[in-house]
């Protein structure tokens, strides 16, 4: 009788050969496949089989410099709408998207609906996470790059940071 473990590591690798995605085994049952973004530009989640789950988990970003709090508070309203996933962070305070799924509810398609979700949740939710965890080193940045003449193209999702209020 074959494994339950084997079964779905072929069943991950068949499913992230069909969406053609990039993907590497990085164990006997464990893989990163490289998930493609707009506002991150790639995610690098790992999935791992595990002996009764499926293990998902990718990193997003570094811990933030400043509104910890904040941050994690909006991390945990989010987390109420997400689905086969959410937000975490370690003990240093880097955030993470996990979750875990039974080997017996691993198919395609619910394959593809995780796939699908860490991207649109990491996706999604990075600007606005930066803004918060790091605001005032963008600011930083943008000031520094105009005053050397840099340019500001990867800057542009945080324009609203930079123009001047209404009451200056």
């Amino acid at each position: 009788m074959p494994d339950a473990r084997d079964s779905v590591a072929t069943l991950i690798e068949s499913t992230l050969d069909e969406r053609e995605l990039e993907w590497e085994r990085t164990g006997p049952r464990s893989y990163v496949v490289v998930l493609p973004g707009a506002r991150k530009y790639q995610t690098n989640l790992n999935l791992i089989v595990g002996e009764h789950a499926l293990r998902v988990e990718a990193f997003v970003m570094r811990q933030p410099d400043e509104n910890r709090e904040q941050l994690w508070g909006w991390l945990l309203q989010r987390n109420a709408t997400m689905y086969g996933v959410a937000f975490a962070i370690d003990k240093v305070g880097d955030v993470y998207v996990v979750g875990r799924v039974a080997l017996e509810s691993v198919t395609a398609d619910e394959l593809d609906r995780l796939l699908g979700s860490v991207l649109r949740y990491v996706d999604d939710s990075f600007n606005t996470m930066l803004e918060i965890g790091f605001g005032t080193s963008i600011r930083r940045e943008y000031e520094w790059r105009v005053k050397r003449g840099e340019s500001l193209a990867n800057l542009q999702a945080f324009t609203h940071l930079f123009e001047p209020s209404r009451s200056d």
